[in-house]
């Protein structure tokens, strides 16, 4: 197995980092960070999920954006309410329905984490991408950033009662930002856009979930213009008895090597547990896969990525590479920021 070393002190940024975005919040997680090199910075975009503070034990109150005043409001439910499944700590279900909720307990926006060394993090203090229209009243998750040409391309879930769609920002001074709207529709998310054109034409790995018939896998898609998409192909199907045998979704945005765009992706075993490979597509016509690993990168063994608020995650998002080596940021078990490094030489040799 290839040498992939987890950052000693992980992880690297945790809820007692980041202050909550209003006195009536709390931060319950910080995770899932899309990564990029600015000037003589490594800034993360961080999902950081908040809830109203617990005040009554009988109640639960939950934050919800009107997406016509963009103004923060609440639901408040009464637990003993048994029109309502209240189980799972996540969600709001009507009772009797298995796979749809009515809402979700916390709300989560993007906020940026800038550091000079790639280890050591400042979190910024109000948020970057913060929940503001009818697709977001929900809240936004789990950023991932590309350049291109020295503009910041975001995407990001966004997640309302018309289920979760994938949006579209970009920045190019990480200060401000320009929301550009809903570039794929529900239910698709681990979008990653590759970092320039290819034949002439942008491309994006993206995650459609049918609620018909077969597993979450990777899809392939172009662009002439980053907001209209089409020529929707699959990449990568889930593989039975492997560790990402239930479900797969892009991580990080490709990075470009002399093999190809190496992938590296998040896999789901037979048990739930979320892993780390990576796949190697061609450069010229990246809907080919060349190699992809066997065995996971990187699995859930550390107490740290075991327990938590959803345990034995291991999610890439973001990865940079500094003097050598990649460094590569996950979400740990939807609460925490975690870091790997390994040699990108390293990674292709490992695969299959």
């Amino acid at each position: 197995m290839m040498n992939i070393k987890r950052y000693e002190f992980n992880p690297i940024i945790t809820c007692g980092d980041v202050n909550p975005s209003s006195r009536d919040f709390e931060v319950i997680g910080t995770f899932n960070p899309g990564a990029a090199k600015y000037k003589d910075e490594i800034i993360l975009a961080m999902r950081v999920a908040e809830r109203f503070k617990e005040n009554d034990s009988e109640r639960i109150k939950i934050p919800v954006v009107d997406g016509q005043s963009a103004s923060l409001k609440s639901v408040d439910l009464d637990r003993g309410d048994d029109r309502y499944d209240f189980s799972d700590s996540r969600v709001v279900k009507e009772k009797g329905n298995l796979y749809e909720f009515l809402y979700l307990t916390s709300m989560s926006h993007v906020r940026l984490a800038r550091s000079s060394d790639g280890v050591n993090f400042k979190v910024d203090d109000k948020p970057f991408i913060y929940p503001e229209n009818e697709y977001e009243s929900f809240g936004v998750e789990d950023p991932r950033i590309t350049e291109i040409d020295g503009r910041y391309y975001i995407t990001y879930s966004s997640v309302s009662k018309y289920g979760v769609v994938t949006s579209l920002a970009v920045t190019s001074d990480f200060k401000s930002c320009k929301k550009l709207g809903n570039i794929f529709s529900t239910e698709n998310k681990d979008v990653v856009i590759f970092p320039e054109k290819i034949n002439g034409k942008y491309f994006a790995l993206n995650r459609p979930v049918s609620k018909s018939t077969g597993d979450p896998v990777i899809w392939i898609s172009e662009s002439y213009n980053l907001l209209h998409w089409g020529n929707h192909k699959v990449v990568a199907h889930t593989r039975k008895g492997h560790w990402d045998s239930q479900k797969i979704g892009a991580g990080a945005p490709p990075i470009k090597t002399d093999r190809g765009w190496l992938e590296l992706y998040h896999g789901v075993d037979d048990d739930g547990h979320y892993s780390m490979g990576a796949l190697l597509l061609d450069i010229d016509c990246p809907s080919k896969i060349i190699a992809r690993s066997e065995q996971p990168l990187l699995a859930p063994q550390k107490d740290y990525e075991t327990m938590g608020f959803f345990s034995n995650v291991v999610f890439p998002c973001g990865a940079v590479e500094k003097q050598g080596e990649l460094y590569v940021y996950y979400g740990i078990s939807d609460n925490s920021v975690g870091l790997a490094t390994a040699n990108t030489e390293d990674i292709l040799k490992s695969l299959a």
